[in-house]
């Protein structure tokens, strides 16, 4: 199918042969049409398949379109509310390309910065608004901010805000905005307490899914390997012997954890940044942007700070360390391999990290091949490799209950200054 099927304005079109696309991907071709039919939509669909374009391209165009727009009062008439604020500027990018032959307005606020530019921004109006929660809330209070005339609502990655432990300032804009509104539901896995929160919100929502939950994609080739944990950084500088890798992301589980891993990367003549919430926004935009033009050969993130990355044909990721969170690995790969493009994911894993690989592989429903002709091969590795089991309905809920409590407390209790940060 190719865009001009799905009955998108000629600007908009017109964009998006700008910006190379052809046809949609699964998740546009699904949700675009309803969202055109200005229904509440239900999307679950992991990260890289394309989930900004698809609410993105329809808002543009009802706004566009609807004689509110043109002859109503003035004021924010669409909120994307989302979790980071390397999503939010991507998802501002998108707004841009994607309606730069239209004269709709939006604007990007989220913290961690001065709030000087944003509110500027606000005073001269805008259409649409792209917001972390915590900054949102922030400048409501400071009545910067009013939502009284809002017509759309977009709740992205809300699974990931309820890890940051952003979920109830989620419920309190929501709160503070008309009843009386389309909205837009999207999130990666979906919890109990994430499902609860979207039958509250949304009214017969549509309702569309374009890979099972927590799934990998088939274009990712993936890979572990058994070392101890004070060989890694060796492994990892061995394995970037191989030139073929332009580029890697790398994860790290701590934030001194990715700043000591690009230091060691740097002195030993590796191009390397690392990008976390400790770091300013200017840093973390810098090392992003080097790291899309290929100044910058290896970017070392943690999982907050990695959200928002969207790098064309990023061949490989690296888990230096694997994460203690199932659905996390799940999310970290999918930022190679996106968009139907082939990728390589190479996980690290030492003795204390065996249950986590356990616990991937459940999720996953496959065994991740180990790669034993390595230098650092850890011996006695004495671990079983459990063959694929068929779960059921109530197990898998039982999962993903459980994943969300622990998740939960595990970047409350843990990230809880980075959170902060992000307001």
């Amino acid at each position: 199918m190719s865009f001009e099927k799905l009955n998108l304005i000629e600007p908009i079109l017109r964009a998006l042969k700008n910006e190379g696309y052809t046809k949609p991907t699964p998740i546009q071709e699904q949700a675009i049409p309803l969202i055109l039919e200005r229904k509440d939509l239900l999307g679950c669909a992991q990260t890289g398949t394309g989930k900004t374009a698809a609410f993105a391209i329809p808002i543009l165009q009802l706004l566009h379109q609807d004689e509110l727009f043109v002859k109503g009062p003035a004021g924010i008439k669409a909120l994307i509310l989302t979790p980071t604020r390397e999503l939010a500027i991507q998802i501002g990018e998108s707004f841009a390309a994607y309606g730069k032959h239209l004269r709709i307005s939006h604007t990007v606020i989220f913290g961690g910065v001065s709030q000087r530019s944003q509110t500027d921004a606000l005073r001269s109006g805008v259409d649409i608004l792209i917001a972390t929660p915590g900054r949102l809330l922030d400048l409501m209070n400071q009545r910067f901010v009013k939502l009284q005339n809002l017509k759309m609502l977009v709740l992205d990655e809300a699974d990931r805000m309820l890890d940051m432990g952003f979920i109830h300032d989620v419920k309190k804009v929501i709160a503070r905005i008309p009843e009386k509104r389309q909205t837009i539901f999207f999130s990666a896995t979906m919890p109990s307490e994430i499902a609860t929160l979207a039958n509250t919100i949304l009214k017969n929502p549509a309702r569309v899914q374009v890979t099972p939950v927590s799934s990998t994609a088939n274009t990712i080739k993936q890979a572990v390997y058994f070392v101890e944990k004070k060989d890694k950084r060796k492994l990892l500088l061995h394995l970037l012997q191989d030139r073929t890798i332009i580029t890697a992301l790398v994860f790290a589980r701590t934030k001194h954890g990715a700043d000591r891993v690009a230091k060691d990367l740097v002195q030993s003549g590796i191009r390397a940044e690392a990008i976390h919430g400790n770091k300013s926004q200017g840093a973390r935009q810098r090392a992003l942007s080097n790291f899309k033009s290929q100044q910058t050969r290896v970017l070392v993130a943690t999982d907050i700070a990695a959200r928002g990355i969207d790098v064309d044909d990023l061949s490989h990721v690296i888990n230096f360390e694997l994460p203690n969170v199932p659905e996390t690995y799940v999310h970290r790969i999918g930022r190679t391999g996106r968009a139907g493009a082939n990728g390589i994911s190479l996980s690290f894993c030492d003795e204390e990290e065996k249950e986590f690989l356990r616990d991937i592989h459940k999720l996953i429903q496959k065994t991740i091949p180990v790669v034993e002709d390595q230098p650092y091969h850890m011996t006695h590795v004495g671990m079983p490799r459990p063959q694929p089991q068929q779960r059921s309905r109530s197990s898998f809920k039982a999962r993903n209950n459980s994943s969300a409590r622990n998740s939960g407390q595990q970047w409350n209790s843990r990230d809880r200054r980075e959170r902060d940060n992000q307001r």
